[in-house]
């Protein structure tokens, strides 16, 4: 619904052609942004037109009516001659948006906020936008039937994002090809915490409320964002180089997580040692309880972990996106292996080293096992967005990685996985970049079987 008022013809045709030709300067002749980026699997995430420097998220909530209200101030520029563009948002109301101070008139046609600002936006030119919006957030349901956005909780709420759940929480450009900072505040009642990304840089208490501001510096993909609210022991301890550590864990799993959690600093360490320095300026976990979200999640610097879920092995593959996933984000949603075979792999590397299998195990087993699952689609090519967390994304993409490390031997391939991550830290990159890097490191190698027959080939390779 827009919030302009109800306009006379002749004027209405005056305002329509002052939006799609001349600004108010007579200096800019911009065009609409326009909705999506044409990611192959969710054509309607995205914006463009525009690419986000930062967030800055102001939000209040209370639990016991389910009430968010929130201010999200989005600094962005313009990537070319903008009369108007769109941000996500589903669901909540909008209450005011302004553009550089201006009020911008608005419209609301389903996920898409269309805002027009007073002025045209030139190429090049930053801008701020500033929405103001409440409501109650909703939870959505992903194509594979698995719930993100706003979730909740028996003492709280939790959201989380992939692919395109944090939408249900804040307007932006939501889709992993636009990395930001953030600035995240969120006010709950006293007595209840509020932990997101990045580190926490200030927490006030007044008229029986807490706000707690968190503050994330390096660039995160949206789907990556998380606010955690309830009562949560919340514990401060370091990892290598004296990287600070947070772990919020529900006070009724703070026990059953407890040796678990203890190993978060060696096994940071050892990551180190196999993927480079660790990306990011903190760490830590989030564990809530066992039916608070169905998975585990790589949220920036504090993944997410049902109670039941948080075992050594998930502890890995979760950290392992750190770098992998994080730092280095996928630039669209058909790129998911180099999230998810990455980190698979990263299990298979710890069972290497501190188990009773090598990798090679683990891929003859997998491949003489011939489950249909892990068969059903090429890695680099998911059958749909209800499959780009499918089994072949994480099995048969650490696959991928583990006939790399047969082609090259393993100094190369450590120098691969390590260069990989470096190159495109805080970045995003696709999987022809992949290729194209892995070739570039082992030039007199040909990769072109691996390329046709394990990550875009359909079925079983003949061969191992």
């Amino acid at each position: 619904m827009s919030r302009s008022v109800r306009l006379v013809p002749a004027l209405a045709a005056l305002l329509a052609l002052a939006l799609t030709g001349t600004a108010c300067d007579g200096g800019v002749r911009g065009t609409p942004g326009g909705s999506g980026v044409r990611d192959p699997y969710f054509p309607k995430a995205g914006n463009g037109g525009y690419d986000v420097g930062h967030y800055a998220l102001t939000l209040d909530y209370t639990p016991a009516t389910r009430r968010l209200t929130g201010t999200a101030v989005v600094t962005a520029r313009a990537t070319r001659d903008l009369s108007a563009f769109d941000l996500d948002l589903a669901g909540l109301r909008v209450d005011s948006v302004t553009v550089e101070g201006k009020d911008a008139r608005w419209s609301r046609a389903g996920q898409e906020l269309t805002v027009r600002p007073h002025d045209d936006l030139s190429e090049g030119e930053t801008f701020r936008t500033t929405v103001h919006y409440s409501g109650t957030p909703r939870t959505l349901t992903d194509p594979d039937g698995s719930e993100e956005g706003w979730l909740p909780t028996a003492d709280g709420a939790l959201a989380l994002g992939e692919p395109v759940g944090s939408m249900a929480w804040f307007p932006g450009n939501h889709h992993p090809s636009d990395k930001a900072s953030y600035d995240i505040t969120v006010t709950v009642p006293k007595g209840l915490q509020a932990v997101s990304n990045g580190e926490l840089t200030d927490q006030r208490t007044k008229d029986g409320r807490t706000a707690y501001h968190w503050h994330c510096a390096q660039p995160m993909a949206s789907y990556l964002a998380t606010v955690a609210i309830g009562h949560y022991d919340i514990a401060r301890t370091t990892g290598p180089h004296g990287l600070p550590v947070v772990t919020a864990v529900d006070p009724t799993q703070a026990g059953a997580s407890r040796k678990v959690l203890a190993k978060i600093p060696e096994i940071l360490d050892w990551e180190e040692n196999n993927f480079g320095p660790y990306p990011f300026s903190s760490a830590g976990v989030i564990v809530d309880r066992r039916r608070d979200a169905g998975y585990a999640l790589e949220t920036q610097t504090r993944p997410v972990f049902p109670a039941d879920q948080l075992t050594t092995s998930i502890l890995v593959h979760e950290l392992a996106h750190q770098w992998y996933g994080d730092s280095v984000t996928p630039r669209s949603w058909q790129d998911m292996w180099l999230n998810e075979g990455f980190a698979q792999y990263a299990e298979w590397l710890y069972q290497e080293d501190f188990g009773d299998k090598s990798a090679e195990e683990r891929f003859t087993e997998l491949y003489e096992e011939n489950d249909e699952a892990v068969w059903a689609f090429p890695p680099g090519k998911p059958s749909g967005a209800a499959h780009i967390s499918d089994t072949p994304v994480y099995e048969r993409g650490a696959m991928v990685l583990h006939k790399i490390r047969q082609k090259v031997g393993d100094d190369t391939f450590y120098d691969i996985i390590q260069g990989w991550a470096a190159a495109h830290r805080h970045g995003t990159a696709s999987t022809a970049d992949f290729t194209a890097y892995v070739e570039s490191k082992a030039p007199h190698r040909d990769f072109g079987g691996i390329w046709k027959d394990w990550l875009y080939g359909d079925g079983r390779p003949a061969h191992p």
